[in-house]
């Protein structure tokens, strides 16, 4: 199995924004969405609380502006795989692209837990955005597969996208493995080529 290189996480450039976003993101993730305060974020970052307020109108604003960021994240990695050929390459990258950023996944499936506490109509639209940005994306990677004749035709490519999340789920959630690539290699095989001998 060819390894494709692995990227780099884009650098943030260091503004204010980025500063806030960083040092709530820390809070929230040690806290929960209700053990913050903005007063509690504007000290982490070194800003008064009015100038927090010219960023973010409120907690949720600065709330779904960390989240976006994650989608935002996650479509960079659909987009890198959508920069390769064939879909053994382009699930590759996507394996290697999720493991080079499981810090940032983690904090955002961490975030994504406290989203309970935002209005019903911006958790509506974020989860909206999220299924359209990730699931979508990844659905869209498998359909154009088996339009090519890449992948068996017994199976919905939409069910072969959700099965390869699942099956990924573990590169990105609890303790990092001590060979994250090797699991990722082993996973990577096990949805390309089933797990019984041939």
């Amino acid at each position: 199995m060819t390894v494709p290189p692995v990227s780099a996480p884009a650098a943030l450039p260091d503004t204010t924004r980025t500063r806030i976003q960083q040092e709530a993101a820390r809070l929230f993730v040690q806290s929960g969405y209700h053990g913050v305060s903005m007063r509690e974020v504007a000290e982490a970052v070194g800003v008064t609380k009015p100038a927090l307020y010219h960023h973010y109108a409120d907690k949720e604003a600065l709330f779904l502006a960390m989240l976006e960021g994650t989608l935002a994240g996650l479509a960079r990695l659909v987009a890198a795989a959508n920069a390769q050929v064939g879909i053994r390459l382009q699930l590759d990258t996507l394996v290697y692209e999720l493991l080079a950023s499981a810090p940032e996944q983690r904090v955002g499936l961490q975030l994504a837990g406290e989203l309970r506490h935002v209005s019903a109509e911006r958790r509506a639209a974020f989860e909206r955005e999220y299924r359209r940005v990730w699931i979508g994306g990844l659905s869209e990677l498998f359909e154009l597969a088996a339009a090519r004749g890449e992948l068996r035709a017994d199976v919905v490519p939409g069910m072969l996208a959700r099965a390869f999340l699942a099956l990924t789920y573990p590169l990105v959630t609890g303790a990092p493995s001590n060979d994250p690539q090797g699991m990722g290699r082993a996973l990577l095989a096990v949805f390309l080529d089933g797990a019984t001998i041939r």
